[in-house]
């Protein structure tokens, strides 16, 4: 890859950025063994990919979108792999007519439309120090672009920038839910131009597939529409009822639900192939309704065990899977993939199924294992003769079930190249390392922002490993015998954390390893439009502090707003962290006693007084940068994180106080933790990317009618809050999973939540006797699941100064919490 020059007027921060970040030339081996496994597909979707003219038609569409100003500016073409030296790439050049009035000035070509779209983001990057990010995290910086007529000029020999390896993958099997739940089709074309841009060809496509489900076991299975009522979750939860967790949940889905979801995914499918991407279908992993096996009664059918479930309630508890080596398997898994054929019109020939996923097989003999994994590669392979099973890793990082010859018998089941590994959670804990790649098998190195498994159910929480995804793809891809296919992100929440995706997108076309400091210092000034020193000092803090987490924990969000103890107060105790501030220890938070079932505590991986640090400079930028979306959105975070760990220190005082039988210290803690609660809601209420009014809405607005709506929002309501069922007295073993730092949540649910617990601690200490704990949860449920059914309203557009507001926050909070504290 040639490093990309810059003119002579260009600013010198960007020259450093470009001869760091990118190497001057092509690492030594331009494929890897893995590469060569999947040639053959590789081959097959060149062929068939859509042509010239439509791939440039869609690629000049989504720049219309994103620049319409500057639409003129820009010429495209799509290359052969031939003029990319036989791999896939993308080439910038000044356009012929360059510095004619109105000519375009700039060409860029690639091998196909997302090469094309990729090119233009590395041109707006290191060229025009511009920024992309979803709109909910700041959106478009386009501040520092030249005006119209006046582009900056690349190197008169032009720029080529080559994939080292052929995919980039992209999204968890259920961001489905997490984020795309209520989706329509202006916010999915909006999606899927970020894709190209980021340089993703490799989608997971999941939307509708109920609709192809219903068709498939009413019209070949007789399986009637009351039983796929049952079998169906609801909209919130499809990704669950998926993958065989629960049936049933949040439903019926309404037939109006089916329907649009497929001409929805028919949208989705078309725009994706008409810029050349692959989007993996999914294909069967063996969950069936459960009156299939009356119809079957021979069938080799297994009814599965609870799954989170309070009281294992059959309603929605304890699914049924098919064993693959029964026949009925093939038959379901090839009608399940013709009927897609026949609704989608074609395939890319790449399929997800994750049969074991958080499913152990019941016998680890190696040969039954590798008799299962043939049957679920041959229901694909007969429905489509050149399928490609694509399997999640994850199974391999958690199940202790899958030792050494366990998961050889799967991995070599199926014909080599016909099977490709996602190597789930690679920046952190990497299989392919201790596992000889895979065995054999092809894979990707995959971020996975499930919360780096980067972000769990959505959580909003600044944390990264930075260090580790600008080396970790180039060390597994250089590595000897590599069989590495592609890089990959797959958060089960996005909208998040925008500087990890900046750079793990990136990764795609890097073949060295990036310096991580020379890259976010120009990060900054690329995502604000302008340099400044107290954000770049602020930057590099964070870059060593949340963004440098490498204790190997997953990073779930257990901070005690959003995921409040359900914990009687006398049975917490106190772990120091090492961590100190202002030379006082500060407390890490509720380390669990046996008894109390809490398994929950806050992850601190880094020095808070460091981050107040950040926020400090963060503030002192704030003269020249109130203007930017983007340095809103990441104020209002920085501020939202620092609060919020306050907020852990200060719940821990009022458990002290209790302990202590301190009645005034309980009063007087928990009210300042309450009022924090309020101002950390008129803090988020600052910005679009933190509202609740915005997730309930664009549910309510997919309904038909008023039934539908109150369904929908339910549906809504309860996976940011309970997520699963509960009793009278047991909230859900999910609660609080899905939980969200937005204006509205704050206020209306996690405010009372956490007064509702201190008034039980206050009764305790003024009335002499025990907290009553199961009193307390009986309260807590009721107020849950009357949330989750109430219909109140919320703003779906910021109100609020996020500047004057973070100042007053910290002035208030963090400057000097001791005397907050007072």
């Amino acid at each position: 890859m040639a490093r990309p020059p810059l003119p002579a007027a260009a600013p010198l921060a960007f020259l450093l950025l470009v001869l760091v970040l990118s190497a001057v030339a092509p690492a030594a081996r331009c494929s890897t063994a893995g590469v060569g496994y999947v040639s053959r597909l590789l081959e097959i979707q060149d062929r068939e990919r859509a042509p010239a003219t439509v791939q440039l038609a869609a690629a000049r569409g989504a720049l219309r979108r994103l620049l319409p100003s500057r639409y003129s500016s820009f010429e495209f073409r799509i290359i052969s792999k031939d003029e990319c030296g036989g791999e896939i790439c993308f080439v910038i050049t000044n356009h012929p007519s360059f510095g004619r009035r109105g000519a375009p000035e700039i060409l860029i070509s690639g091998v196909t439309g997302v090469e094309v779209l990729a090119g233009l983001h590395w041109y707006l990057k290191y060229w025009c120090g511009s920024h992309i990010s979803w709109d909910k995290t700041g959106g478009l910086q386009t501040y520092s672009m030249p005006k119209f007529g006046s582009l900056p000029r690349v190197h008169d020999a032009g720029v080529i920038v080559q994939r080292p390896i052929p995919w980039s993958y992209y999204q968890n099997a259920v961001s489905s839910s997490y984020s795309f739940a209520w989706w329509d089709w202006k916010r999915w074309e909006k999606e899927i131009d970020w894709m190209a841009l980021q340089g993703i060809n490799l989608p997971l496509a999941f939307t509708g597939q109920e609709a192809i489900w219903q068709k498939v076991f009413q019209q070949k299975f007789n399986i009637s529409t009351s039983n796929l009522d049952d079998f169906f979750g609801g909209p919130a939860f499809l990704a669950w009822s998926r993958m065989g967790n629960l049936h049933g949940w949040g439903g019926p889905l309404p037939q109006s639900w089916l329907d649009q979801q497929l001409r929805l995914q028919k949208k989705i499918l078309e725009r994706m192939y008409e810029l050349g991407m692959t989007p993996v279908l999914p294909a069967f992993s063996g969950n069936v309704p459960a009156a299939l096996k009356d119809i079957f009664p021979s069938a080799k059918i297994t009814r599965l065990g609870n799954w989170f479930s309070v009281e294992s309630n059959p309603r929605w508890c304890c699914t049924y899977l098919l064993d693959a080596t029964d026949p009925l398997f093939v038959e379901i898994g090839r009608a399940f993939i013709e009927q897609q054929l026949r609704e989608y019109g074609r395939t890319g020939h790449i399929y997800n199924c994750d049969t074991f996923d958080e499913n152990t097989p019941p016998i680890d003999e190696p040969a039954y294992i590798s008799s299962l994994g043939a049957a679920i590669f041959e229901g694909m392979q007969s429905g489509d003769a050149d399928a490609v099973w694509l399997m999640q890793g994850w199974l391999f990082s958690y199940d202790p079930f899958w030792r050494p010859p366990q998961m050889k018998a799967l991995l070599h089941s199926v014909p080599l190249g016909k099977l490709v590994v996602l190597d789930l959670f690679a920046e952190v804990k990497p299989i392919w390392m201790t596992s000889e790649q895979f065995y054999g098998v092809p894979y990707i190195w995959k971020v996975s922002f499930l919360c780096m498994l980067h972000n769990f159910a959505g959580n909003i929480e600044m944390y990264g490993v930075l260090d580790a995804v600008a080396s970790g793809p180039i060390e597994a891809y250089m590595s000897e015998n590599s069989t590495m296919v592609g890089v990959g992100m797959s958060m089960e929440g996005i909208e998040q954390n925008p500087v990890v995706y900046d750079l793990m997108s990136e990764m795609a076309f890097q073949q060295r390893k990036v310096d991580v400091k020379t890259w976010i210092d120009l990060y900054s000034t690329r995502r604000y439009g302008q340099s400044v020193s107290s954000i770049k000092e602020a930057w590099n803090i964070l870059h060593h502090t949340i963004y440098n987490c490498t204790d190997g924990l997953y990073d779930k969000n257990r901070d005690v707003i959003v995921a409040f103890p359900d914990a009687d107060p006398s049975s917490i105790s106190f772990s120091q962290l090492r961590y100190h501030r202002y030379g006082k220890p500060l407390f890490r938070g509720a380390v669990l006693n046996e008894k109390t079932g809490l398994t929950d505590e806050p992850h601190m991986w880094y020095s808070t007084s460091e981050v107040v640090r950040a926020l400090e400079l963060f503030l002192a930028g704030g003269d020249q940068l109130q203007s930017s979306d983007t340095y809103r959105y990441d104020l209002v975070d920085l501020t939202r994180q620092a609060l919020a760990k306050f907020a852990n220190e200060l719940f821990l005082k009022v458990i002290e106080d209790y302990q202590r039988q301190d009645a005034y210290g309980v009063a007087f803690h928990s009210q300042k933790f309450l009022n924090l609660v309020e101002d950390m809601d008129t803090l988020l209420a600052c910005h679009e990317g933190f509202l609740l009014g915005p997730w309930l809405e664009s549910a309510k607005q997919l309904a038909q009618n008023k039934e539908q709506e109150r369904q929908f929002e339910w549906n809504a309501r309860t996976q940011i809050t309970m997520w699963f069922d509960n009793s009278v007295e047991e909230a859900s073993l999910l609660r609080d999973y899905g939980n969200k730092y937005w204006s509205g949540l704050l206020r209306d649910y996690y405010g009372p939540r956490a007064a509702l617990y201190f008034k039980f601690l206050k009764e305790s200490l003024a009335e002499g006797h025990d907290f009553r704990l199961k009193e307390w949860r009986r309260e807590w449920v009721k107020l849950t699941n009357d949330w989750q059914n109430s219909r109140n309203l919320f703003p779906t557009q910021s109100v609020g100064h996020a500047f004057h507001t973070s100042q007053w926050l910290y002035d208030k909070y963090l400057r000097d919490p001791d005397t907050y504290d007072q």
